[in-house]
């Protein structure tokens, strides 16, 4: 077959979810009304944890920085689908592509890892409360946030000058919302299988075992809370454990089909459901199940907006 190698000169076309749905109008309406929420509650729960020194504590800080990897991830996906939808102009420039490839990666990998770091700042809060600020003093914590954020990087560096460097044939179109690994693979000339494997180890590393040390911080965790002579603490250790468990279900659930599941099992239109549950409406909805389930943060809020607000003094 006769190599496409003008990749570098032409780039991409996106032919995503919005192209082959029956509803294009109805699904872009739903995509930029998601994103804007996504934008209005990431972003006040920013301000509302940056403002309130009552939640400048580790597991806020977490938090923190969840919402904006969400908030992050969802505006180098959402704006762009959106306007070329628009505007009917789905190209991308290659460098445009590594560069979303990029991005996403990074602040795909990095909430994994961040979420595992949650668990166990729950699992501390919960099992050991008398050490928790032993445990989660501000050094570890920013210690676990940095290591989300380098590990992610450097992964998304390997992971996109290595899927850039193929080959591509003559067709431009890559069957997704954007720049991803399975699809724009299935555009290589060359053969992909090893890197495939490998793309198939790390997505395990990535993902399932951070996994695995969430659903292990959270076995213990549901131990001790049973044992909790306290109803109060008992009822206010589930409702936290359940909004992280509920963000950790939609997260890992979208991500572990595009990157664990072997290829063979994919399509095209499956690619682009799961993409989208984990690009645009988890970022939705994550503030929303923290905020709307946490006294701590609706008591905030309502401080934040009423202007009742304590003396600055950041433990962060």
């Amino acid at each position: 077959m006769e190599l496409w190698n003008s990749t570098m000169v032409s780039g991409f076309i996106l032919v995503g979810i919005l192209d082959d749905s029956g509803s294009p109008e109805l699904l872009c309406g739903t995509f930029t009304a998601l994103y804007m929420l996504a934008m209005a509650s990431n972003g006040l729960l920013l301000l509302v944890i940056t403002k309130d020194v009552r939640l400048h504590m580790p597991m806020y800080l977490l938090l923190w920085q969840l919402s904006l990897m969400d908030l992050l991830l969802t505006s180098v996906i959402t704006p762009k689908a959106v306007v070329d939808f628009l505007l009917k102009d789905n190209t991308i420039s290659f460098g445009g592509c590594a560069l979303q490839m990029f991005l996403e990666l990074t602040l795909g990998g990095a909430e994994d890892l961040l979420l595992a770091f949650m668990a166990y700042d729950r699992y501390v809060a919960i099992c050991h409360p008398l050490n928790y600020m032993i445990f989660m003093k501000p050094r570890i914590c920013w210690l676990g946030v940095a290591t989300s954020w380098t590990m992610a990087s450097l992964s998304a560096v390997g992971y996109t000058v290595y899927t850039m460097q193929y080959p591509f044939c003559k067709s431009r179109k890559i069957r997704h919302l954007f720049c991803e690994i399975p699809p724009l693979l299935k555009l290589a000339c060359a053969d992909t299988s090893k890197y495939e494997l490998m793309v198939y180890v790390m997505g395990v590393i990535f993902l399932l075992l951070p996994l695995a040390a969430i659903l292990a911080s959270y076995t213990l965790i549901l131990y001790t809370v049973l044992y909790m002579p306290s109803r109060e603490g008992r009822k206010k250790a589930l409702v936290t454990c359940t909004s992280h468990l509920t963000v950790v279900g939609m997260w890992y659930g979208g991500a572990s089909f595009m990157y664990v599941l072997p290829s063979s099992f994919h399509t095209p239109k499956q690619d682009n459901i799961f993409s989208v549950f984990y690009t645009i409406v988890t970022p939705a909805l994550n503030p929303l199940i923290y905020s709307l389930r946490n006294k701590e943060v609706t008591g905030a809020l309502r401080r934040v907006l009423g202007g009742r607000l304590l003396p600055a003094h950041s433990t962060f």
